[in-house]
C-alpha cells in the first residue's frame, strides 16, 4: 500500500486554494489547547500562492491563526529583509496580513553563522513543541515544496550521509543552487511530524514526482514518503 495520498488539481491556483481551506478547516475544529499548535512553512513559488490563499480565506471565514506557532522548513543564509529569505516571503503574504504576533514567529536567523542559526532554531523548536519518546519535537504540520530534482526543504539529492542520517532538528547545508548556504530541517524532524503536506507544483517536475512516488524512489521526497506512515501530496503535475 502507498504511504501517501495524492490530491490532484488543474492548476496552482486551485491547489493553493484547496490546501489553504483544508488547513483552515482543521484549525477551525480546534484541538487540545494545553499543547501549542506548531507548523513549519515552506519557501518557493507555490508557497507565495499558498500563503496568500490562507490569509484571504482566514479573513473571509474569520478563522484565527493567532494560536499557531510558525517555524520554517528551511532558510537561506541571508538577512530577513533579503528577497531570497523564506521568512520575508511568509511575512509579506501571510504573517503581516493576518497580524501574527511576534511571540508566535520563530524564524531561522539566516543572517548569523549557519551552525549557530541551526542550533538556535533547534533550541527554540524544542522549547515550544511537544517532544516524542525519542526526544524529538513533534510539529502538528510541516508544509513542504518540491523542486525539479525532488528536493524538499533544503534536502537535495546526493547529500552526504551525515546530512541524510542527521538526528538534529536543523542543520546547515550547502545547496547545489543559489544561494548555496542554507539551514534546513532534517529528515528525522519531518518523519516525526503529525502531518506532512507537500505542495508539488510547476512545470518540469513530472519525472521528479513520478520517481518520488515509486516504491524504490531515491529522491529526498521519496525518502520522506518512505519514512512516514502517511504524507499528503497536493499537485498540479500530471505524472
Amino acid at each position: 500500500m502507498p504511504h501517501y495520498d495524492l490530491v490532484s488539481f488543474p492548476n496552482h491556483e486551485a491547489l493553493a486554494a484547496a490546501s489553504a481551506v483544508r488547513w483552515l478547516d482543521q484549525l477551525a475544529l480546534g484541538r487540545d489547547a494545553r499543547a501549542p499548535y506548531c507548523a513549519a512553512l515552506p519557501g518557493g513559488r507555490i508557497a507565495q500562492k499558498f500563503f496568500a490563499a490562507v490569509a484571504g480565506a482566514a479573513k473571509a471565514r474569520s478563522v484565527s491563526l493567532a494560536g499557531v506557532h510558525f517555524f520554517w522548513g528551511d532558510e537561506r543564509c541571508v538577512p530577513p529583509t533579503d528577497p531570497e529569505s523564506n521568512f520575508a516571503l511568509a511575512r509579506m503574504y501571510l504573517l503581516d496580513p493576518l497580524e501574527i504576533q511576534q511571540d508566535k514567529i520563530h524564524r531561522v536567523r539566516g543572517e548569523i553563522p549557519p551552525e549557530r542559526a541551526a542550533g538556535e532554531a533547534e533550541a527554540e523548536m524544542c522549547r515550544i513543541a511537544p517532544m516524542n519518546t525519542e526526544g524529538r519535537p513533534v510539529l502538528d504540520l510541516i508544509v513542504l515544496g518540491m523542486g525539479e530534482d525532488g528536493h524538499v526543504a533544503s534536502l537535495f539529492p546526493g547529500a552526504p550521509e551525515e546530512v541524510v542520517r542527521c538526528k538534529s532538528v536543523y542543520l546547515p547545508v550547502v545547496a547545489p543552487k543559489p544561494p548555496p548556504r542554507r539551514i534546513t530541517i532534517s529528515f528525522a524532524t519531518i518523519a516525526a511530524a503529525r502531518q506532512v503536506w507537500v505542495l508539488a507544483s510547476g512545470e518540469g517536475k513530472e519525472h521528479a514526482l513520478g520517481e518520488s512516488l515509486s516504491v524504490n524512489g531515491k529522491t529526498p521526497l521519496a525518502r520522506v514518503v518512505q519514512e512516514r506512515a502517511r504524507t499528503v501530496i497536493f499537485t498540479d503535475i500530471t505524472t
